[in-house]
């Protein structure tokens, strides 16, 4: 399965990589401080599954490329998922911050020769 995974395209394996943390971070009020221990499992095997990714995501794509896509999309779809599912308000200074970093996002993936596309 590591053979496998290692001739993935990068990016399709970051994309995974952001699933899982998103899924893992978008639960972790479920696992109410780790006390319910079914949530807390799923949790922990979405960070392990995402971290796995990652490491093999890195092998291609430079560290910090891949950690600033990473980060970005996950805040952005955190907190959209924290809007929809938690109610959590967001004011218009959050609005524009979040922007900004989904437009740095954009940026690394449409023109960075960093990274293969």
């Amino acid at each position: 399965m590591l053979k496998m995974l290692a001739t993935m395209p990068p990016n399709l394996l970051l994309l995974l990589a952001i699933i899982f943390e998103v899924i893992a971070t978008s639960l972790l009020p479920k696992t109410q401080q780790f006390s319910q221990p079914f949530m807390s499992v799923i949790v922990l095997i979405c960070y392990a599954l995402a971290f796995f990714l990652l490491s093999i995501t890195i092998k291609s794509v430079p560290i910090g490329v891949a950690y600033a896509i990473w980060c970005g999309a996950g805040i952005v779809l955190v907190t959209i998922i924290s809007w929809l599912w938690y109610g959590q308000q967001l004011d218009w200074v959050a609005i524009i911050g979040i922007s900004l970093i989904l437009l740095g996002s954009v940026i690394i993936n449409m023109f960075s020769t960093t990274i293969s596309h």
